[in-house]
């Protein structure tokens, strides 16, 4: 289990959740996912709203869900405009992801999700 996942169910120790153990590997990728209910609050989290609208952006947390980076978890440190090629020789967009231990992958943008934090 990834440790900021633990960190965070850690945290939150004895609160009720629901758990969607659903999962789906081909398109339409389908993650499971664990939802626990916080007191409500008044002012939300500027960055939490922005990766709550789904927007990829510099320093959104995001997964690799492809292979060969496959589940390596980082934040997003550029978004090059033009589509680049890729070692299969066809052409994508990409994004630079700056992962935990220091190293830089480049990725096309469809093999990532972005995470909420």
């Amino acid at each position: 289990m990834a440790a900021r996942t633990f960190a965070i169910l850690r945290n939150h120790h004895g609160a009720q959740a629901a758990v969607n153990g659903a999962t789906q590997i081909r398109a339409g990728v389908i993650r499971p996912e664990v939802v626990i209910p916080l007191p409500d609050r008044h002012q939300t989290d500027k960055r939490a709203a922005v990766v709550g609208g789904g927007v990829l952006d510099i320093g959104s947390p995001v997964r690799v869900i492809r292979d060969p980076w496959f589940g390596v978890l980082g934040t997003v440190s550029s978004l090059p405009p033009e589509p680049q090629q890729l070692a299969s020789g066809s052409k994508a967009r990409v994004l630079e992801v700056e992962c935990s231990d220091g190293r830089r992958l480049t990725v096309p943008r469809a093999n990532v999700e972005i995470v909420s934090t």
